[in-house]
């Protein structure tokens, strides 16, 4: 074998090695570049989620002081019907409510609704009535969500009243699915 032909091996070995490496670092490059970009998404969602914890805090801090205020709205005497002040306060309390919206906070649905652990706390029960299905009668304090997560039960009394057994069975299969989910 001539000088030039174990050159010429040692030359393609060379490459060959280097062609190894260049894949072996453009693997590499690549699990980092998936790493880097898995990485700034978790922070994103850590940070998102985060946020909605601190904003839950905070609507929780206000959900008092805002209770009091639909209590005084609705316990407006008469003669204060058509005072200005008295309008105002309606005023301020839209304005919260429209806060809240923007926030995605949402209050939940009581009134007639068929009775959800999940979202509804039972104060008490007429146990005077008959039927089937546990259906919220009157809200006692109302509830929130933000998005997926209640900030606050609604506080309800619940009544039973007869129901269809499709819509009673629906409503066992969503029990069944969020107890086994």
């Amino acid at each position: 074998m001539s000088k030039v032909d174990k050159t010429a091996g040692r030359a393609n070995k060379e490459i060959e090695e280097l062609k190894t490496q260049i894949e072996g670092l453009t693997e590499a490059l690549q699990r980092e570049r998936a790493d880097s970009v898995n990485l700034r998404r978790r922070v994103e969602e850590d940070r998102s989620k985060m946020a909605d914890f601190y904003k839950a805090q905070v609507v929780r801090e206000l959900l008092p002081a805002l209770d009091n205020l639909e209590r005084a709205v609705h316990h407006r005497p008469k003669v204060l019907a058509s005072d200005q002040w008295a309008a105002g306060i309606d005023v301020i309390s839209h304005q919260l409510e429209k806060i809240l919206n923007e926030l995605g906070v949402k209050r939940i649905k009581t009134k007639d609704q068929i009775f959800d652990p999940k979202y509804h706390e039972a104060v008490s029960v007429d146990q005077d009535s008959e039927g089937d299905t546990e259906v919220v009668a009157n809200e006692l304090q109302a509830g929130y969500t933000l998005g997926d997560e209640v900030i606050r039960h609604a506080a309800v009394r619940v009544k039973m009243r007869p129901g269809n057994n499709e819509q009673n069975s629906e409503t066992e299969n969503h029990k069944k699915e969020d107890q086994n989910g």
